[in-house]
């Protein structure tokens, strides 16, 4: 039976979640596959489009293969999306290998810095995005 995130997608394999503290942590199981690039980050573009920070907090513990097609794809809807800050944990040498490049990709595609970063744990991979959020916040302040 598929499962219900935050965003209304259903599929058992990836999970996207709103927390309490602003962050979207995503959770893929399995192979990274063109539908998922799609629907995640049509997720994350409308959590940019209500005008919040897109902090993305990612669970690579049980991420699969990401063919060079999903690459693609996720390439090119990254041309629409804005991505804030973006920490992943869990993440073996090789799909770290991987994510580097696509976030080449991405800033090649787009022209835009892809703010990524690879952390061991979780708590440090969130402490990174509210100091991010927290950057974000104070250069959005009015000057008086």
């Amino acid at each position: 039976m598929p499962g219900m995130n935050d965003f209304g997608l259903e599929d058992a394999g990836f999970d996207v979640r709103n927390e309490p503290d602003g962050i979207v942590r995503v959770s893929l199981h399995g192979d990274f596959t063109e539908e998922r690039a799609r629907a995640i980050i049509g997720a994350l573009r409308r959590v940019a489009e209500s005008g919040r920070e897109v902090l993305v907090l990612a669970d690579a513990h049980h991420v699969g293969a990401i063919p060079a097609s999903t690459r693609k794809v996720a390439a090119e809807e990254m041309r629409s999306a804005r991505l804030d800050a973006v920490a992943i944990f869990g993440v073996s040498f090789s799909l770290g290998v991987v994510l580097t490049l696509l976030a080449k990709g991405v800033q090649i595609v787009t022209g835009q810095p892809y703010p990524q970063q690879f952390f061991g744990t979780e708590d440090e991979a969130r402490a990174w995005l509210l100091a991010q959020r927290d950057a974000i916040r104070a250069t959005r302040r009015p000057v008086a």
